[in-house]
C-alpha cells in the first residue's frame, strides 16, 4: 500500500538547491495530514554527508543514491536511480521543485511509473474527506488556478516552484534514518557523453532569493526606466524584478518576472512601481514581508496588498526615495 511522501532534493556540486528543503518543510505539513512520514531522495556522487541536514529541516529520513555515474545531471542514469526508488518504497507523494532539472526528470519519471504529474504547482493542500492530494497551477496563461487531483495512480506527483514553500527552520537535534540505496548501473545507461562542464557566472542574485526587490510595472513607462530602479535597488541592497508586461514587451529578462507565470518571491521587502496589482501578479509576491507600493491611481488593486501606499508617479517619487536612502547611508556609514 503507497505510504509517506518522497522529496527529491537536488544538489549541484554537493551544494543542496533551496527548493528541496522549501519542499521537505511543505511536505511535513502534507505528512501530519496524512498520518506520514516525509523522505528526502538524494541523489548524486558522495553525497551522503549532506544528508544530515535534511533531517534538520524537516525530513525524517533520507534515501541516498550514489555512485560515479551520478556526478553530473544526465536524464538516463538519474530517471533510472529515482524509479528504482519509487518502485521499492512505493510512496503515496513525489515532490519535485520546478527547475531545470525537475522538469525534465519529473515527466520521464511519471512515464516509467505509469502514474499522473502536474507540473508548476503553487499550492498544495491534502483534501480532508478523500485524503487525496490537491495540486494547484495556474492554466489559460495564468487566468485562472486549477486544482488537479490524480485518484487512481501512484504516487501522486507534482513539481513546484522555487520560492513558493517555506522552508523549515533548521534544528540541529533532529534525529533521522540515513540509508543508501543501491541501484545496479550499467555502462549503457550513461547514453551522452559529457565532453566539458562550463559553469557560468551570475552577476545578478536570482530573484526569489533577493532580500529586497525594486519591481516596475507598466507605469513606468519606458524600458529605460528600468536604469532608474536598478539604482535604487543598488542603494538599498536589492535586486530589480518586473510585472509580465513589461517582460512581454522585451523590456526586462524573462528570469526578472514575478507572478503565477513568472517566479514567486518572497523578499523582507517588495517596492512595487507602477504596478496596477492583477491577481496574476499579486500571487508570486503576497508572501513578501513588507509590500510598499507607488502608483498614481489611488484605487489600484496593488494598495489592497500593501502594507505601505504611495499615491504619486513613480518618476517623481522613486528619484526622492533614491537621494533620501544615499542621504541615509551616508550619515550612518
Amino acid at each position: 500500500m503507497s505510504k509517506d511522501i518522497y522529496v527529491v532534493v537536488e544538489q549541484r556540486d554537493g551544494v543542496i538547491a533551496k527548493v528541496g528543503r522549501e519542499l521537505i518543510g511543505e511536505a511535513t505539513k502534507l505528512a501530519a495530514d496524512l498520518g506520514q512520514k516525509v523522505y528526502a531522495v538524494l541523489i548524486g556522487d558522495a553525497v551522503r554527508d549532506k544528508a544530515q541536514s535534511l533531517i534538520e529541516y524537516g525530513a525524517d529520513g533520507v534515501v541516498c543514491v550514489q555512485d560515479p555515474i551520478l556526478k553530473e545531471y544526465v536524464t538516463e542514469p538519474y530517471a533510472k536511480a529515482l524509479t528504482a526508488v519509487i518502485r521499492d518504497r512505493d510512496p503515496e507523494i513525489v515532490l519535485y521543485g520546478a527547475t531545470s532539472i525537475g522538469r525534465d526528470l519529473a515527466p520521464r519519471v511519471a512515464s516509467r511509473i505509469h502514474t499522473g504529474l502536474t507540473a508548476d504547482c503553487t499550492k498544495l493542500d491534502i483534501d480532508p474527506e478523500s485524503k487525496l492530494l490537491l495540486m494547484t497551477r495556474p492554466a489559460f496563461g495564468g487566468n485562472i488556478m486549477a486544482t488537479i487531483l490524480c485518484k487512481v495512480y501512484r504516487p501522486q506527483m507534482a513539481t513546484v516552484r522555487p520560492g513558493v514553500m517555506k522552508q523549515l527552520e533548521r534544528d540541529a537535534s533532529r534525529k533521522g534514518e540515513i540509508e543508501e540505496f543501491k541501484v545496479a548501473f550499467e555502462p549503457s545507461d550513461m547514453n551522452v557523453v559529457i565532453r566539458e562542464v562550463i559553469k557560468e557566472e551570475h552577476k545578478k542574485t536570482d530573484i526569489t532569493e533577493a532580500k529586497i526587490l525594486v519591481s516596475g510595472g507598466r507605469g513606468i513607462g519606458t524600458p529605460d526606466y528600468f536604469n532608474t530602479l536598478r539604482e535604487l535597488a543598488d542603494v538599498l541592497g536589492g535586486e530589480v524584478s518586473s510585472s509580465r508586461a513589461n517582460v512581454d514587451a522585451g523590456w526586462i529578462e524573462k528570469d526578472r518576472q514575478v507572478g503565477q507565470t513568472g517566479k514567486t518571491v518572497r523578499p523582507s521587502l517588495y517596492l512595487a512601481c507602477g504596478i496596477s496589482g492583477a491577481i496574476q501578479h499579486v500571487a508570486g509576491m503576497e508572501g513578501a514581508e513588507c509590500v510598499i507600493a507607488i502608483n498614481k491611481n489611488d484605487t489600484a488593486p496593488i494598495f489592497d496588498v500593501s502594507d505601505l501606499g504611495i499615491v504619486g508617479d513613480v518618476k517623481v517619487i522613486v528619484p526622492k526615495l533614491i537621494e533620501a536612502a544615499k542621504k541615509y547611508k551616508a550619515a550612518n556609514a
